[in-house]
């Protein structure tokens, strides 16, 4: 049993992931829970009810940074995670409207910063609604009390673009690329503007939706095992990047589902590696890829 495995055990979570059966059994009963989308799904109309805002659009995300989604240093998310009432001795529970999209990058910041007492309801927002549970108006903000949360960094769970560059580089590592194969191929744009179009050359297209059936719910261990394994073979030290940092932990989700323990997240991924830079591009698919400064 990994540490992960235990810990999540020990705070009464079936893993990783939970069930919004399993959820609605339990809400109000020690469980912190968030609200984590982004874009045109935060601030929807409903939440689950009692669900605080994980907003990686604001303050949980550093934007002294030039690059979106930028994970903060200890500090901050301290300061951040107490103002949003969470003690270290919480189970938290994260989740979106969009399925499952951005809940795992708020999971893979806790996990980041020493929290293992965290899960990602499967499904999200749609799932809880398809299952008949209610939904509540969404307040303006969490005003509750402070928590006592702070945040203990584990090394090499968020990485830079250097980390990456040697992975790329090495027989035992892979560098899993979650956007979608057209964006990869460079023949889709990016929504970002000014940055290049492809891909890192020899990092591998894994889009984040083929983790998942309809509705944003994971798959079962066995097949994301299979996903994995057809695209990374026999490699076991995994590296995720993806736009901004956000579905790369989908990624890191999934590979945690399927029983991969060594995972790094690239936290500017395509948003920072895309820039104009002297950093190298591939167009293409990933056999007979053009390279370009």
């Amino acid at each position: 049993m990994s540490a992960t495995t235990s810990t999540t055990a020990a705070a009464g979570l079936p893993g990783p992931l939970v069930g919004a059966d399993w959820l609605a059994a339990r809400r109000g009963a020690g469980v912190v829970l968030f609200d984590a989308s982004v874009g045109a799904h935060r601030g929807a109309a409903a939440r689950i009810p009692g669900a605080r805002p994980f907003d990686l659009d604001g303050e949980l995300s550093d934007h002294t940074s030039a690059v979106p989604h930028t994970m903060h240093g200890a500090q901050e998310l301290t300061e951040a995670l107490r103002a949003l009432g969470v003690h270290d001795t919480d189970t938290v529970v994260v989740y979106d409207a969009q399925g499952i999209y951005s809940s795992a990058r708020a999971w893979w910041m806790l996990r980041a910063m020493g929290f293992d007492r965290v899960a990602v309801l499967d499904g999200g927002l749609p799932a809880w609604t398809a299952a008949g549970h209610p939904v509540e108006p969404v307040p303006a903000a969490y005003d509750g009390p402070r928590g006592t949360f702070t945040a203990r960094p584990r090394t090499g769970l968020i990485v830079d673009a250097d980390a990456v560059t040697a992975a790329l580089a090495d027989p035992a590592a892979a560098v899993l690329d979650a956007r979608t194969r057209e964006r990869y191929a460079g023949t889709a744009p990016e929504p970002r503007p000014g940055l290049r179009g492809g891909h890192m050359p020899g990092s591998v297209s894994l889009p984040f939706g083929e983790l998942q059936r309809d509705g944003g719910v994971m798959r079962s261990a066995d097949e994301l095992r299979t996903a994995f394994e057809a695209a990374v073979g026999d490699r076991e030290q995994l590296y995720f990047s993806c736009g901004s940092g956000v579905t790369a932990c989908v990624l890191a989700l999934g590979a945690t589902l399927a029983g991969y323990r060594d995972l790094a997240v690239y936290d500017g991924s395509w948003s920072e590696w895309g820039l104009p830079s002297d950093r190298p591009v591939a167009t293409g698919e990933a056999a007979g890829e053009s390279s370009s400064p």
